[in-house]
């Protein structure tokens, strides 16, 4: 079978290397005579993967030893109101920095909780750049300030993270989950869906650090409490056991190409590419992110009417480029080009547009 290239933004592409080794173990695990996935997870052989699984993410994002690993079902959805239950509690606000569509999603649950503030908000401007650090208003002893490390969206990504003082950090990469390095000392939380840079859909990918888990709330349902998962390393419920085995397939796989120092050389490379490509075209196709804020995982563009974009779209798909159309609620196009897009993908994508522009400009 001949693969094209998925520039889908999730479910996205993943390693040919991890779907084809699943492929092969997948009926008979380790001659073990049955699924990974039909195996009970108090057994030997998931629970060997399950925490090799942790130990794969901690020593690729450097995790330090007083930060949890979790692996919680729902994604990242469940998390924007897991976050406020568990830790805005009552007499305190917590800050939601604005920046696009998923951070928006994330404060309208925190609002139900508890009492919520907007340090800054980027709808004046179509939520095209991120504030810089002087432009926050963050409040003093905050519960914590969240943020969307990346928007998928509308491609704008945050180039720092931050300094919040003394309150807690929590951020949405599900995006851009192990793409770049993290300054753990400024964060105090990651969440992140799989189903981008990681794995299938269906498991939210969480460091914690500790101090924070044991801050937040343990009078609330036994799922919703982040104390009952760090116990248990993540084994309190029946795990996601398909999409911790992929995610631990697909952490080998960055492993094996020389870790965070080759992905992120290859993001550089792929998103230079791509944005050079449409700052040459002479402004037949527009980025409208303000140049700093760029996201290297999502690029976004527009061309000179929705006609063409259509057409775009349509003949990029028959050369074998799919997923290109942009979101429904922005139109235009979009390439979602994660850490499994190969660079080859990313260079048969400008080829095809400049031979699309020369062809219809």
């Amino acid at each position: 079978m001949a693969r094209i290239f998925n520039f889908s933004a999730g479910p996205s592409t993943l390693p040919v290397d991890t779907l084809e080794e699943a492929s092969r173990q997948l009926v008979d695990y380790h001659d073990s005579g049955m699924s990974l996935i039909e195996m009970s997870h108090r057994g030997k052989l998931y629970d060997e993967v399950h925490h090799d699984t942790m130990t794969l993410a901690r020593e690729i994002l450097d995790i330090p030893d007083d930060f949890q690993i979790l692996f919680l079902q729902g994604g990242a959805t469940m998390q924007f109101g897991m976050v406020p239950m568990a830790l805005l509690k009552e007499g305190q606000t917590a800050d939601y920095i604005l920046t696009g569509s998923w951070a928006k999603k994330a404060y309208s649950d925190g609002t139900l909780i508890g009492k919520v503030n907007v340090p800054w908000d980027g709808k004046e401007g179509s939520y095209t750049k991120i504030p810089a650090q002087d432009e926050l208003t963050l409040t003093p002893g905050a519960a914590y300030v969240h943020l969307c490390s990346n928007e998928t969206i509308g491609g704008i990504q945050w180039p720092y993270f931050p300094d919040t003082g003394e309150v807690p950090l929590i951020c949405d990469m599900s995006s851009d989950i192990m793409s770049r390095p993290l300054p753990w000392d400024k964060i105090d939380m990651v969440y992140a869906g799989t189903q981008k840079n990681l794995a299938p859909a269906g498991m939210a990918f969480i460091v914690m650090r500790k101090s924070l888990i044991e801050k937040a709330r343990t009078d609330l349902p036994a799922y919703l409490r982040y104390n009952q998962h760090a116990e248990s390393d993540s084994l309190y419920n029946t795990p996601p056991s398909f999409t911790v085995w992929m995610t631990n397939l697909t952490l080998k796989w960055i492993k094996s190409i020389g870790g965070m120092k080759e992905i992120e050389k290859r993001r550089d490379e792929k998103a230079s590419m791509l944005y050079g490509a449409i700052e040459n075209s002479d402004g037949y196709y527009r980025n409208p992110v303000d140049a700093g804020s760029r996201s290297k995982m999502n690029v976004v563009w527009r061309l000179p009417d929705e006609d063409l974009e259509k057409k775009f779209i349509a003949e990029a798909d028959k050369a074998g480029l799919s997923g290109l159309k942009g979101h429904r609620s922005v139109g235009g196009c979009r390439a979602s080009i994660y850490n499994p897009m190969p660079v080859e993908g990313v260079k048969a994508l400008v080829d095809f547009m400049n031979d699309f522009m020369k062809a219809n400009g």
